[in-house]
């Protein structure tokens, strides 16, 4: 009896449920549709977002091409007080070192024009000049005229030097000094476009070769030496070694900063345009 009153009261309550889950969906499809929010109505009452601001990215600057190398320099045309002093003849077995000490302990930077055979015979003191982060350069082999040469023999004396350098240090060099300055047209020319070599001539000449007075070397470089200038030296001499103090430290006081030939060449300028002087018509007479 029981039983019978449970199960009639479980279907009571089952069928009272589905009645009113079928009015509660009938009623609410009676409402009207919900209007679609606007996109200002979607956004009120939340904090704004700042957004950043789209840029431009700013164009690279295209760098200034540096102008062609010349066949030869004596000096450049510089804009600041740059300055390359060359030493030509070794490496010699003591001064060089010595002179090495001297440009290490005031951080100046110079270019040794050197001598193949010299190279080849102390290629350790060669290795510390570029460690030390000075620049080699050819010299010729046996430092002849070349201007007295045949072609195979000129060839011999570049090649055999240029190879010496190489063998000691691995560097190529790019830069060669004539001996005595001995060149001419067809020489450069050969020594360019064949060898790859620039020729670095000079625009202040002591003559410390000739004048073996430490005194006249300090005194002439001092006084003669301008911006973008390139000093000839040789350190095969002691009194050119001697002299160096004194020339380093007058022309640092000076203003000037020490560089090598390669270095101021990469800072040379095209030379300033002169103004053509106005022409002053000539009187006629009355």
């Amino acid at each position: 009896m029981k039983l019978k009153i449970w199960s009639l009261t479980a279907l009571v309550v089952a069928v009272s449920a589905l009645y009113l889950t079928s009015a509660s969906l009938s009623a609410k499809a009676q409402l009207p549709p919900r209007p679609a929010l606007t996109a200002e109505a979607a956004t009120a009452g939340l904090p704004t977002v700042q957004t950043a601001p789209v840029i431009d990215p700013t164009p690279e600057p295209t760098p200034t091409p540096l102008p062609p190398r010349k066949q030869s320099y004596n000096k450049c045309h510089v804009a600041g007080s740059e300055i390359a002093i060359t030493f030509d003849d070794g490496p010699h077995p003591k001064l060089t070192p010595m002179l090495l000490d001297m440009l290490k302990e005031r951080g100046i930077k110079a270019t040794f024009f050197l001598v193949g055979k010299n190279a080849a015979d102390y290629p350790e003191i060669v290795q510390r000049i570029v460690a030390e982060g000075h620049e080699v350069a050819n010299h010729s082999w046996s430092h002849p005229q070349l201007t007295k040469l045949g072609p195979d023999a000129l060839n011999a004396e570049i090649t055999h030097t240029n190879n010496a350098i190489h063998q000691a240090t691995g560097i190529k060099t790019t830069i060669m000094r004539p001996p005595y300055g001995a060149t001419n047209a067809s020489i450069t020319k050969r020594l360019n476009e064949e060898f790859g070599l620039t020729v670095i001539m000079w625009s202040v000449d002591p003559l410390d070769w000739k004048i073996r007075n430490s005194s006249h070397v300090t005194k002439y470089i001092t006084e003669n030496t301008t911006p973008g200038a390139i000093i000839l030296a040789h350190d095969i001499h002691p009194t050119t070694v001697e002299a160096m103090p004194a020339v380093f430290d007058t022309l640092t006081a000076k203003g000037y900063k020490f560089v090598t030939v390669s270095e101021l060449i990469a800072l040379d300028l095209p030379e300033p345009v002169q103004p053509t002087p106005k022409s002053t018509p000539a009187k006629t007479k009355d």
